[in-house]
């Protein structure tokens, strides 16, 4: 899906090699993260944690600016020692310079506090940069100006700390701490204000991808809260033919499941059991060698079970319209015996 959208972003003249090239330098497994959010929410908090449990690149204006040797990396100190604001274009060509970097390719990034209005995320997508995944974090604006007024960075490791709510215990770094610039209330009411502007057309541009998360609670909370959304995979929108698989102990309702399943969704209905009984009664070869079994009231034996199973998964109506199975397996060695006959749900 990835090598599609680049394909259709890049438009090569050479496809063939395009798609070797970027199988050799992309891991689309590598996190790809837009932590976002109101002066004050904890986004460095977050980027920074992600970035520890991943493996993962922080990118922020910071670092872009003061940590970073990019091309245009000059140009921009030179806005910010006159005061000016950087332009939209400008960042944008920074962060796809530093994302197209080995390191970010392979072990992936996450990119703090950008966009911040819709111009930025347009800017991103014409650049080919789509987030998988984009946090936005959000409090009442009382909390928020509340936190602004004890934050505390540390020059060193650029981690945020809070006079009241997450002070270091190593004295060492408590005297490093310094007080972040423009952070009078004024300064942080006038950001709420802009941020709030911009909010909306963010929300619209990124929705499908987007998870909003109360950043006005416990750390701990908040970062469990963002790490199970970062690790869930969106559904592609490609069609596909559903294979489910149901299990369940004896009573559970996995045959009633099934059954309005497939009448749902119009996909094919089998039954371990029934089938078994269906081979008998017509009187298949398969059929012949399971009577005996069912007869005596004893287990059919699992390569049986498997033939029958195969044979009717390989039927056109299974695979045209996709099947959903149930009473089969029963245990380990059979749910393995199941995938080595190249019978996988999805």
């Amino acid at each position: 899906q990835n090598m599609l959208e680049d394909l259709l972003i890049h438009k090569p003249h050479d496809p063939i090699e395009f798609m070797i090239n970027h199988l050799k330098q992309n891991n689309d497994d590598a996190p790809r993260i837009c932590v976002l959010g109101p002066p004050a929410s904890g986004k460095t908090t977050v980027a920074m944690w992600l970035c520890k449990h991943f493996n993962a690149i922080r990118i922020s204006q910071e670092t872009l600016l003061f940590k970073e040797v990019l091309k245009r990396t000059e140009e921009a100190k030179a806005y910010k020692a006159r005061n000016q604001k950087i332009p939209s274009a400008l960042w944008a060509n920074l962060i796809q310079e530093r994302l197209s970097n080995v390191d970010c390719i392979k072990q992936g990034w996450i990119l703090e506090g950008f966009p911040e209005n819709q111009k930025q995320a347009w800017i991103l997508q014409l650049s080919g940069i789509f987030p998988r995944h984009v946090v936005m974090l959000y409090a009442p604006d009382t909390v928020l100006i509340e936190r602004s007024s004890g934050k505390r960075l540390d020059p060193l490791t650029q981690e945020v700390f809070h006079t009241t709510f997450d002070w270091p215990s190593d004295p060492l770094v408590q005297q490093r701490l310094v007080k972040p610039e423009d952070l009078s209330e004024q300064e942080v009411s006038k950001k709420l204000l802009e941020y709030h502007r911009n909010f909306p057309e963010i929300f619209r541009i990124y929705q499908k991808v987007l998870k909003s998360i109360n950043a006005d609670q416990p750390s701990v909370d908040v970062l469990s809260q963002v790490l199970a959304f970062v690790q869930t995979r969106h559904r592609s929108l490609a069609p596909f033919t559903p294979r489910i698989l149901f299990c369940g102990p004896p009573g559970s309702g996995k045959s009633l499941q099934a059954a309005l399943i497939a009448q749902k969704y119009d996909v094919v209905n089998i039954c371990c059991g029934q089938l078994l009984k269906e081979a008998v009664a017509d009187n298949t070869k398969l059929g012949e060698l399971v009577k005996p079994y069912i007869d005596k009231g004893c287990p059919v034996p699992d390569n049986l079970v498997l033939k029958l199973l195969t044979e009717r998964l390989s039927a056109l109506d299974c695979l045209t319209s996709g099947w959903v199975l149930s009473g089969f397996p029963r245990d380990i060695g059979q749910g393995q015996q199941l995938q080595k006959a190249q019978i996988n749900p999805n």
